[in-house]
């Protein structure tokens, strides 16, 4: 039965899921946990983290298939 890994920036993450979908959904959350940190780090200090709503760029991500 083949499990599934999530490759996030360029990283294969240690993570294994039994359907894409639960990959997916942890994939989606890894991006807004970014996003989250990025208007985290603008908040607390601007002139060293730029970051702009509207323009802002999700994390590119990869759901692999993996045999046992």
């Amino acid at each position: 039965m083949p499990k599934y890994k999530i490759i996030f920036n360029d990283e294969e993450q240690d993570e294994t899921f039994d359907t894409e979908e639960e990959a997916e959904e942890y994939a989606l959350y890894l991006c807004s946990c970014t996003r989250l940190g990025a208007e985290t780090l603008h908040m607390s200090n601007p002139g060293d983290y730029d970051y702009d709503e509207d323009e802002y760029e999700d994390p590119e991500y990869e759901i692999v298939e993996k045999d046992d």
